[in-house]
């Protein structure tokens, strides 16, 4: 073999792997945790919050607002940083910003500092967060990553189930002030183990200079996406109002402007090859925001039945739900081996069935439901949303080019913050129709994903000698170098 075939090679392949790949999937895991953890706590603490520091019920939702608004915008951007400087680089600077944040909320005199922190947490958050799926892509081969991100995904399982127990026993025991100092070692810890860990070099697949950082089309992405989340955000509370129709005409407008950007500049922040280039990259995005919001939007529906309707405390709702929490994390590595075996294909069309069932189950809760019933809706929602989350996360990040694999991380993670939000607005506005109805459309909004998974990869093709081969025909079509 000659020096150019193992360089052409190399740069085929893209990134060698990490010297310490057990390392880095416990930074990517455990960085996913904390994040996950932040938010769920916070919510248990948030009355606390508001009596110790007298602050108003708007002051403390821009708690949670403004750290949302300033993740969601920066993801993307972030993800392209992390490309250029290295995710383990960018993964270390978040942790350790997202940690000196946290120790100063724990520390503000008042509700405005706690509000400032927070968007400045959100900023550190939006760096690490792609940065741990980059840091995945560089330290596994392409079909190998099906594993790691299915036990990064059960640990934000877990981080969600644990969170209210977790928040309610730090508030009760210490203040609301020790949500935010439980977070400061781990994150100081992670983000100076990341720094020790000689992170892989990453192999361009396109010759020239490396690209310039697109700084107006992350403005025009950040304004756009900041204005939708932000009007997203105001519906639960306020309904649809004239100010959510203002937020929407300016996400339009800095979206058209940003296509029109995007189009002409020779260093685009979104490659055309990454997203019109790539179906499968695409259907990915497209089903997690689809499951991502009829989860999420059957969640807020199904805690308002059993709290107001049932007349259900938070703890006994929790353990009603649980099932779910227990099948996500119980089913995302089951699902990570279904993915090799059978493809992204058909194990993306048997979530979304799960997910769609178990909204489905779930729409006749109520007074006088069978609890077998209610718990298997949501053992059936967490077992679909779990098999969706690994697949899409694992298409999304597999196709994309290894120089881009941080701005997949942050379009994958901007679909996560998305889809949520746009499902908590869409259950709001049905509510008033009826439970039952407003869970019929999520049923909807979740078979969604059943188109989007039928243009994901084929299932894998027996070879020749009887056994299934990993890689699909659009794998060998997308992976092959252009020439």
């Amino acid at each position: 073999m000659t020096a150019s075939t193992t360089k052409a090679d190399v740069d085929r392949d893209g990134p060698k792997p990490a010297p310490h790949p057990r390392l880095t999937l416990a930074n990517s895991v455990l960085g996913a945790v904390i994040v996950a953890l932040d938010g769920t706590v916070l919510t248990i603490a948030q009355p606390t919050l508001r009596r110790d520091l007298d602050a108003s019920l708007t002051e403390v939702q821009w708690t949670s607002t403004g750290y949302l608004i300033a993740v969601a915008a920066l993801l993307v951007f972030a993800g392209r940083i992390g490309d250029r400087f290295g995710y383990q680089r960018v993964f270390a600077w978040g942790m350790l910003g997202f940690g000196a944040a946290s120790a100063g909320i724990g520390c503000a005199p008042d509700v405005g500092w706690v509000i400032g922190l927070r968007v400045v947490q959100g900023i550190f958050g939006a760096l690490l967060q792609p940065a741990t799926l980059g840091m995945l892509r560089a330290a596994f081969p392409p079909d190998r990553l099906g594993m790691p991100i299915a036990l990064r995904t059960s640990a934000i399982g877990v981080a969600a189930a644990a969170g209210p127990l977790v928040g309610g026993v730090l508030v009760a025991q210490l203040g609301w002030r020790a949500v935010f100092f439980v977070n400061v070692v781990p994150a100081l810890v992670m983000g100076l183990l990341a720094l020790t860990v000689h992170p892989p070099e990453t192999k361009r697949t396109r010759p020239g200079p490396m690209p310039r950082l697109d700084l107006t089309g992350a403005a025009l992405l950040a304004i756009a996406l900041a204005a939708f989340v932000y009007t997203l955000v105001g519906v639960p509370e306020h309904g649809p109002k004239a100010t959510g129709a203002v937020g929407l005409l300016i996400a339009a407008v800095s979206a058209g402007a940003l296509v029109r950007h995007e189009r002409r500049t020779p260093d685009p922040l979104l490659p055309p090859a990454l997203l019109g280039g790539s179906v499968a990259m695409s259907a990915a995005l497209g089903a997690l925001v689809a499951a991502s919001a009829a989860m999420l939007g059957t969640l807020f529906v199904c805690s308002f039945v059993l709290q107001d309707l049932l007349g259900m405390d938070p703890l006994r709702t929790s353990l009603v739900a649980l099932p779910g929490g227990v099948m996500m994390v119980v089913g995302a590595p089951l699902s990570a081996v279904l993915l090799r075996r059978w493809g992204a294909r058909p194990t993306a069309l048997a979530g979304t069935a799960l997910l769609a069932t178990g909204v489905l189950a779930l729409s006749r809760i109520g007074p006088g439901a069978s609890m077998v019933l209610i718990g298997g809706g949501f053992l059936l929602l967490g077992a679909g949303f779990g098999a969706l989350m690994v697949t899409a996360t694992t298409v999304a990040v597999r196709h994309a080019p290894p120089e881009s694999a941080g701005v997949a991380g942050g379009l994958q993670q901007t679909a996560m913050n998305v889809g949520p939000t746009l499902g908590v607005a869409a259950a709001s506005t049905l509510m008033p129709l009826g439970t039952g109805p407003a869970l019929l459309v999520l049923a909807g909004v979740a078979a969604l994903g059943a188109p989007l998974a039928i243009r994901m990869p084929r299932p894998a093709r027996h070879a020749g000698d009887g056994t299934r081969s990993v890689r699909n025909d659009e794998d060998e079509k997308e992976d092959k170098p252009e020439r």
